[in-house]
C-alpha cells in the first residue's frame, strides 16, 4: 500500500518536472521566430510609450470621446464640475457617542 502511494507520487512529480522543463525551455532560448521577435518588439514600444497612465498615441476624435463620456458620467451621477471622476471617492465617517447603558 506504501508502495502504490509512493509510485503514484513519483509518476505525478515526473509529469510535473515534465511540464515545468517543457513551459520554461523557450524561455530561455533565444527568440529565433521573426514573428515573436516583432511581437516582443512591440510590447515593449507600448510599455514605453504608456508611462504616466495615458493613452497610447490616441486621435483628436478618441480624446474628444473619453471628454464627452467623462461630461455624460459627471451629469449622471451629479458631479458639481470639480470633482475628479477618475479618482475614487473618499468617505468619511465620524465616530458616533454612544451614552453608555447603565443599571
Amino acid at each position: 500500500m506504501l508502495s502504490q502511494s509512493i509510485l503514484s507520487g513519483v509518476r505525478v512529480l515526473r509529469v510535473e518536472a515534465r511540464r515545468n522543463i517543457g513551459i520554461t525551455a523557450p524561455v530561455f532560448n533565444k527568440v529565433a521566430d521573426p514573428i515573436q521577435k516583432l511581437f516582443l518588439d512591440k510590447v515593449r514600444e507600448y510599455k514605453q510609450k504608456s508611462s504616466g497612465g495615458k493613452m497610447v498615441d490616441p486621435s483628436p476624435e478618441i480624446e474628444k470621446e473619453l471628454k464627452n463620456e467623462l461630461e455624460r458620467v459627471a451629469k449622471q451621477y451629479g458631479s458639481d464640475g470639480k470633482t475628479d471622476m477618475t479618482k475614487f471617492p473618499e468617505f468619511k465617517f465620524p465616530d458616533v457617542k454612544i451614552d453608555p447603558i447603565t443599571n
